[in-house]
């Protein structure tokens, strides 16, 4: 495209839409995080922490209580756009985590369709597939920087004035 040429109405309105590109990483991230620390808390974190010692985590109780505050912390901060570079590492180590000790000798897949019985699927235990794509979407949302509709975009923004 020349220097005094326009840019057309396609190359306009994904330019545009662009700016609201990490809304829906935040959704999905910051609500999948969130959601299985809620999961961890219904169940009782003592459930979880059995899990861990089983898997020989170490310190199980003090890791359970660790993963549960991240997942709930980070993901309420993920959703609304809060501290996402500093947020990421501690997410991102969880999920590391979870797919060394518990998800990579299923393999990558996240489905395994095992049966089908009275016309339900029945389902194996997930591969590391969804670990990567959580930590994608949080790379994402590091690499695009604050972003429309985020907390770090009004905090910074009155920070620089």
């Amino acid at each position: 495209m020349s220097p005094k040429s326009k840019p057309d109405a396609a190359s306009r309105t994904f330019s545009a839409m662009s700016r609201y590109a990490a809304i829906p990483l935040r959704a999905i991230a910051g609500g999948g995080l969130l959601q299985h620390g809620y999961a961890k808390v219904i169940k009782g974190p003592e459930a979880f922490a059995s899990i861990l010692q089983s898997l020989h985590v170490p310190f199980p109780h003090l890791s359970a209580y660790l993963t549960i505050s991240v997942e709930l912390l980070g993901g309420v901060a993920l959703l609304l756009g809060a501290f996402v570079a500093l947020v990421s590492i501690p997410a991102i180590v969880v999920l590391l985590t979870a797919m060394f000790t518990v998800h990579l000798p299923y393999g990558f897949s996240s489905i395994k369709l095992q049966a089908v019985v009275d016309g339900r699927a029945q389902f194996g235990p997930p591969g590391y597939e969804c670990d990567l794509l959580y930590i994608g979407c949080i790379l994402a949302l590091v690499f695009l920087g604050p972003s429309e509709w985020s907390i770090d975009r009004y905090r910074l923004r009155e920070r620089n004035v």
